[in-house]
């Protein structure tokens, strides 16, 4: 609450809770685009008072959000501090899902975050920088593929995410498979080995 801020009455500010709560779980169970009139009612109140404290959808996400995005520092941290660059990113894209697959409302706000850190101008932003700096440690150990981008991290956190959100409560695990099969393509190849030309049998000087 910012300076000036009239503090909100005892019965105003239980509503706001019971709202962020209701919030939480709706959107944790049916994504960002869930009806607000559904966590209206499990907060017990009227779609009124649910508008008196938050005017827009965005008003929510800007309440709930942030703090959940932030949990993802904590695998952010520990993929740059593994030893390993190719096992911290293997352990940041697991961890990463892993957390998506448990809300939907998350897995919906991770890749609305990184678009729009990919929109800024071209400027990465706050985790999505961090985690850009996850794959460039791969890449500088010959581990990742040279030629990955940063819109290539944000295509992948979609297609991840598409996959989560539609096979969550039927197949739960499919995203792990999906997974193997993207890390299995950023892997870094070897270089050929170029094999003498063999002259053909019987030819002669020129």
């Amino acid at each position: 609450m910012g300076a000036g801020t009239k503090p909100l009455r005892a019965d105003a500010a239980r509503n706001r809770d019971k709202l962020l709560a209701a919030a939480t779980q709706v959107f944790g169970e049916r994504g960002l685009d869930a009806p607000l009139e559904e966590i209206a009612r499990r907060a017990g109140v009227s779609i009124g008072t649910l508008y008196n404290h938050f005017p827009t959808r965005d008003t929510f996400f800007a309440a709930i959000f942030p703090d959940r995005l932030a949990a993802l520092d904590r695998v952010i941290e520990s993929a740059l501090a593994d030893a390993d660059p190719w096992h911290g990113l293997e352990s940041f894209l697991s961890g990463l899902f892993a957390v998506q697959a448990r809300d939907r409302g998350l897995n919906d706000a991770v890749v609305r975050e990184y678009r729009l850190a990919l929109d800024a101008s071209g400027v990465c932003q706050n985790g999505f920088e961090q985690a850009m700096e996850i794959f460039e440690r791969a890449k500088r150990a010959g581990r990742l593929r040279a030629d990955f981008e940063a819109e290539d991290l944000v295509t992948l956190v979609w297609a991840v995410s598409q996959v989560i959100r539609e096979t969550i409560d039927t197949a739960p695990d499919t995203w792990r498979r999906c997974l193997t099969l993207f890390l299995d393509g950023l892997r870094a190849r070897p270089e050929p080995e170029t094999t003498p030309a063999t002259p053909h049998p019987g030819a002669g000087p020129g």
